[in-house]
């Protein structure tokens, strides 16, 4: 068996997993912790990725991620499936408060990434302004990883010398997220996350 079997294999294998939890557990915070011991299993297959076989972009290229979309056919066939990334990051890529819409886990492969976490102080009846807090930080590296619900707000920022190979999980592909909110955090505005900020480019895993 190949190497791409062997991944295309031990993904379709985690991910079946990963939807009984779903099924059975529903979406939590205790759910979404088994979800991540789980992912956290693939994660330590360092034989089937690696930045040879994931690498990110170059740093001349001017873009500082590639998104390679690993169950990309089953996601094709059922916009509700939950979508599996491996995010392939170099330093200096950073992003605004945000949500994702549905729930999501991050599992690292390698590499760190800060994430910043938000408290949303407001009532939310103003749909173009929010106030926020920042109320911590958490780097995820191998064998720390993090877990967020639909309405969560975090950041990332990947800082150092070093790019990430990350595992970035959602309940339903990045591209169905219409809902999706980023907030400025100097002036609290709100916008569309997708419409303004979100790459649609994905490469073949």
């Amino acid at each position: 068996m190949s190497i791409q079997q062997q991944r295309e294999a031990a993904v379709a294998a985690t991910l079946d997993q990963i939807r009984k939890i779903e099924r059975d557990q529903g979406v939590s915070r205790d759910s979404l912790q088994a979800i991540t011991a789980v992912l956290q299993q693939l994660a330590n297959r360092g034989d089937l990725f690696s930045f040879a076989q994931f690498p990110p972009p170059e740093q001349a290229s001017g873009k500082t991620s590639t998104r390679y979309y690993l169950n990309r056919e089953g996601a094709d066939t059922d916009k509700d499936d939950i979508a599996l990334y491996l995010n392939s990051i170099i330093p200096g890529k950073t992003t605004i408060p945000h949500n994702h819409d549905t729930w999501a886990v991050i599992v690292a492969v390698s590499g760190q990434e800060l994430n910043r976490l938000y408290r949303r102080d407001d009532d939310g009846s103003d749909p173009g302004q929010a106030k926020i807090t920042l109320t911590r930080e958490l780097t995820v590296q191998p064998g720390t990883s993090i877990s967020f619900l639909p309405d969560d707000l975090h950041s990332i920022h990947v800082q150092g010398d070093q790019p990430t190979l990350h595992f970035h999980l959602y309940g339903r592909p990045l591209d169905t997220l219409s809902g999706r909110i980023g907030i400025d955090p100097e002036s609290g505005r709100v916008l569309n996350y997708n419409q303004n900020f979100f790459n649609r480019a994905e490469q073949p895993a």
